[in-house]
């Protein structure tokens, strides 16, 4: 018959390609270009958020094209289509950065529905800006298809009076302009050459920070996060994942093969050694919530307590995700961490292999041989313990997220300042009202209470950027860019808008902040948070419609990932 082929009956995708009663599939397919030896492959969807919206992913038509080569020539049949992205930068200390967080589920969502709809029997998915990693995983460990995790690449950094600089550069440059540190007409200078060209944001921000981990948890192959976005490497990755791809459905090698509570781990013990940004807390947890795999944010600490910060990028340090590419990329750290048993090497892998046979096959050289300056032995650290720190107390009962940037004994007793959002800190801090020793209190900026949780890495780097990165302490229920660095303390649980005690703080309350003894507490009795509490007026939503009202309504705790997959939901 001409409607039979030899497409194995076990791939979901014969529900659309096989049978007499297919024929109007077969047609649609046909007028696409599809042809008789596609219909019998495996049908392998390409999830690509490429959008001129953001430098990070203007070029992910062209990185997909090549992911659709190495299907095709592998036996597959490449579907590519379509998902949203938002530029977290171009959003940044705007209303619209309330969607950031939000484009992580809508991702997720989206891609798991077409996926669902069109019966693929498995995934490339690619990310760029940062929501667009978290969401593109998260779709994969729902539906559990065999997938491959494949990133755009990183931009590389600008030149400005012969000294790299990235986009975190020029939101501190808008610190020092107010500060009278830096003039006008140089930070329109930095502007112009910051950004040389595509790929996300050049540091250990977060979209770097969750492309490393990726690696880290076995969804994507060992070396394929640090080529940068317009080098020919990136569209050999691409094409190799296209060439994965086929092979993991061909053997079934699902997420839920791979993902355990070792590659979790193993996720964090990278986070934690590189620096890498909070955000990537509130993925980790939402990503281990979808795969049913048991992670607590107090793991953050007991990983990070045994595991030293070995790298030195920005934002904390000077050097971009381009220099760990030209030493060996993620796997000299994994390596480092392997050799010091900081990583289960008996984590399996998307290629069927585990992380440490993986690393074995690689010649890789050791960090005493590259003799860097931003990367140190395990013996010889930056810090003895990792960058990433929960703290709670009074003030934050389910923990509250902070990164060591620079001084690794950060405390401080004084007074608060609190704000009720966002735009009214940072109009305090570009008057020049911020002195050493201030505490900043932003709040109603949650998951429910913003909705969405915005980023505010305007006001961290204009208090940066006049000089106080480590004397003045910024708190909130939201939560700070990958780019943040300093003395900023997000993702304080419960949040302000669910009656958290951050609800509770008034000016001149005195706060307790002990990175030594991961403490976060305010001067007040159980009694007195209690009932300030109970006086206060019940927030109203901001929003009554659309899908930011859907979404304040759908949100969880930060300290559970902030998901709204039910199914994922922790109480």
């Amino acid at each position: 018959m001409e409607n039979e082929t030899t497409k194995d009956p076990d791939l979901r995708s014969s529900e659309v390609t096989e049978g007499t009663e297919r024929a109007p599939h077969r047609a649609m397919f046909r007028a696409m270009g599809y042809d008789d030896e596609d219909l019998s492959s495996p049908m392998v969807g390409i999830a690509n958020p490429a959008a001129d919206i953001t430098p990070c992913n203007v070029h992910l038509d062209e990185v997909a094209e090549s992911a659709y080569e190495g299907i095709d020539e592998s036996g597959g049949m490449p579907i590519e289509f379509g998902t949203i992205t938002v530029s977290d930068a171009i959003s940044m200390g705007t209303e619209g950065m309330k969607a950031s967080l939000i484009s992580r589920e809508m991702i997720a969502d989206s891609v798991e529905l077409v996926s669902f709809a069109e019966r693929m029997d498995g995934l490339v998915t690619i990310g760029g800006c940062d929501k667009n990693m978290p969401g593109m995983m998260m779709a994969s460990i729902r539906t559990d298809l065999p997938s491959v995790f494949l990133y755009g690449g990183s931009i590389m950094p600008g030149d400005h009076d012969g000294r790299e600089v990235t986009i975190q550069n020029v939101f501190e440059g808008v610190g020092a302009v107010a500060q009278g540190e830096m003039s006008e007409e140089e930070l329109d200078e930095m502007e112009r050459h910051a950004c040389p060209g595509a790929g996300s944001c050049g540091g250990m921000f977060t979209a770097n920070t969750m492309a490393s981990i990726s690696e880290a948890l076995g969804f994507a192959p060992l070396g394929s996060a640090a080529p940068p976005a317009e080098e020919w490497s990136r569209y050999t990755v691409a094409r190799e994942s296209g060439e994965l791809a086929v092979e993991v459905v061909q053997e079934q090698r699902r997420p839920s093969d791979f993902l355990s509570e070792a590659s979790f781990e193993n996720a964090i013990a990278l986070q934690v050694a590189i620096g890498g940004s909070t955000n990537a807390v509130l993925h980790l947890l939402a990503m281990a919530a979808e795969a049913d795999v048991d992670l607590d944010i107090e793991d953050f600490n007991r990983i990070s307590a045994r595991t030293p910060k070995i790298a030195d990028f920005q934002p904390g340090g000077e050097r971009v995700m381009n220099d760990l590419h030209e030493v060996g990329g993620v796997p000299v750290v994994l390596q480092a961490l392997h050799d010091a048993d900081l990583v289960d090497g008996d984590a399996l892998t998307v290629t069927g292999n585990t992380i440490g046979e993986e690393l074995a096959a690689m010649e890789l050289p050791t960090i005493e041989e590259l003799d860097v300056e931003y990367l140190r032995p395990v013996e010889d650290p930056f810090h003895e313990r990792g960058a990433i720190r929960i703290l709670s107390g009074n003030l934050a009962p389910h923990g509250a997220v902070i990164k060591i940037t620079g001084s690794d004994h950060l405390h401080h007793e004084g007074p608060v300042r609190v704000f009720e959002e966002e735009s009214e800190a940072m109009e305090y801090v570009q008057e020049g009202h911020v002195e050493s020793g201030d505490a900043i209190v932003i709040r109603n900026e949650g998951p429910r209470g913003g909705p969405g949780m915005r980023e505010m890495l305007g006001v961290t780097s204009a208090v940066a950027g006049q000089g106080h990165a480590e004397d003045v302490a910024l708190l909130t229920d939201g939560r700070f860019s990958g780019a943040t660095r300093g003395f900023s303390i997000g993702h304080v649980a419960p949040e302000a808008y669910v009656g958290g005690p951050i609800a509770a703080l008034e000016d001149g309350d005195r706060i307790t902040i002990d990175i030594d003894d991961l403490e976060l507490s305010i001067d007040l009795s159980d009694e007195e948070i209690e009932r300030r509490l109970e006086a206060r007026d019940e927030p109203e939503p901001n929003y009554e419609g659309g899908f930011l009202a859907k979404y304040h309504r759908d949100f969880g705790s930060a300290a559970n990932g902030a998901v709204t997959n039910p199914a994922a939901k922790w109480e």
